[in-house]
């Protein structure tokens, strides 16, 4: 085992869990039925997919 110190990877890991349950609680308001519900559900698991996709998008990358 090495000596790096992996503190920042809880961190990044919390900072995601909590914009899991905010963008799921947000798509899940939003909708009108279960099925409308459950996408939003699925959308809140790949929201930060579309962040990078749209972020390098910006930088021309």
């Amino acid at each position: 085992m090495s000596g790096r110190n992996n503190g920042s990877a809880g961190i990044a890991g919390v900072v995601y869990f909590m914009g899991l349950v905010a963008a799921a609680v947000f798509y899940i308001q939003q909708a009108a039925t279960f099925g409308a519900g459950l996408l939003g559900f699925l959308k809140a698991l790949v929201w930060p997919a579309f962040l990078v996709y749209h972020l390098l998008e910006f930088l021309h990358l």
